[in-house]
């Protein structure tokens, strides 16, 4: 898998807020087929950073119902929270 097709986008969210400043940790929704050495290499390669550690969540899609009907799916993704090194940062939003 080629390293521009695993990071999706970043998650921008107040927990993503408060884990970025609390410790140094930038989240993303990744390839649901992405493992963690391909995260890691694709981080580092695009950002130009150091990557420590990565953590993997998986959220199953879900059943949306509606006074007992079935109406659609919610759909599943998975999201990477990447530990940075002391001292690398990812700047997304700074001075906006």
């Amino acid at each position: 898998m080629e390293y521009a097709n695993i990071l999706l986008k970043p998650v921008i969210s107040e927990k993503a807020t408060m884990v970025k400043d609390a410790a140094n940790q930038v989240v993303f929704f990744v390839h649901p087929a992405a493992n963690k050495i391909e995260i890691a290499k694709a981080v580092e390669k695009a950002f130009s950073v150091t990557v420590k550690g990565v953590r993997v969540v998986k959220h199953k899609s879900l059943a949306r119902s509606r006074m007992g009907r079935v109406t659609g799916r919610i759909p599943g993704y998975k999201k990477a929270y990447v530990t940075l090194a002391q001292g690398d940062k990812i700047e997304f939003f700074e001075g906006v």
